[in-house]
């Protein structure tokens, strides 16, 4: 049985929206991070939006200089899978959610990481229990799902059934060590706790748009005017990122989410995949959300 003070190496696998958000927040707090990848020219991008939230964290006087420069001390990238593995003590995955793929990626770093190392996974759709037996230790695998991770600090702790329950103890422990505010759930159930309750709003934004009942704009005027919020539902996704959406809503069968992750896919085929590409439903870095007259319209 591991505790907290063991756990000193943090492997991120996957360096997209939330993959370099849960390394730099790990960094921040004074944990080794390794961020892997199988494409080095991700890094890039990786390291730019990195140093803006880090500028954007000292403007706010979250951070200081030298925290930011230690974190950045703390942060390597490899594409080299197996100096990945070779002293982790911890795994965050968020590779994309496709199963086959997840399972692929959690056979290959079961295989490779001592034993040491503790498994999990930050999907967002699937239950850990669809590829917990590829790790190779079940028992060590456990959902341990990010939102934000700097201004909607919520992680999620979702195990499977053959999680071991110290496990969960450590997990959040971790998760308070990185400033996010902690949520258990006591089984696997799918979207957790506010994804499950985002989905039903996402899916009736996109209803009322795929049945042409009213417009994208329209829909998150509603929302913001209603609820006094900076963004509407589709401002949302383009945050949380096109692709996810559709990744999670082509899975299911009923007529309105087939409409509507047609819908979608035509905006992930045009790379239109939100903020993180410069355009989405809206352009950015100035969405039509954000100026003064958009709820009056």
């Amino acid at each position: 049985m591991k505790t907290l003070k063991d756990i000193k190496n943090i492997l991120i696998l996957g360096s997209g929206t939330l993959g370099l958000r849960i390394g730099l927040a790990s960094a921040i707090n004074g944990y080794k991070v390794i961020i892997y990848d199988i494409k080095e020219e991700a890094f890039d991008q990786t390291k730019k939006i990195q140093n803006g939230l880090i500028k954007l964290l000292i403007k706010e006087g979250r951070i200081t200089q030298e925290t930011a420069k230690n974190a950045l001390q703390n942060i390597s990238f490899t594409i080299n899978a197996e100096l990945a593995a070779k002293d982790a003590d911890l795994i965050s995955e968020s590779v994309t959610e496709n199963l086959e793929l997840k399972k692929k990626v959690w056979k290959q770093f079961g295989e490779l990481c001592p034993e040491k190392t503790i498994f999990t996974t930050n999907t967002s759709s699937l239950l850990p229990s669809l590829y917990a037996e590829e790790t190779g230790r079940p028992e060590r695998f456990c959902a341990l799902h990010f939102h934000d991770v700097f201004y909607a600090n919520v992680v999620d702790i979702m195990p499977n059934p053959k999680t071991e329950p110290w496990l969960i103890d450590l997990l959040k422990n971790y998760g308070q060590s990185i400033q996010q505010t902690v949520v258990i759930m006591k089984r696997e159930s799918p979207g957790y706790i506010f994804n499950a309750m985002l989905i039903s709003v996402i899916g009736a934004a996109g209803a009322l748009v795929t049945y042409d009942i009213a417009s994208i704009e329209d829909v998150d005027r509603s929302w913001m005017g209603n609820f006094k919020m900076p963004r509407g539902p589709f401002g949302i996704l383009d945050e949380i990122g096109i692709e996810t959406a559709w990744h999670v809503v082509k899975v299911k069968d009923d007529e309105i989410s087939k409409r509507f992750a047609k819908f979608l896919q035509k905006y992930v085929d045009a790379g239109k995949l939100g903020r993180k590409t410069g355009e989405g439903f809206y352009k950015y870095p100035n969405p039509r959300y954000n100026d003064a007259d958009f709820i009056e319209g």
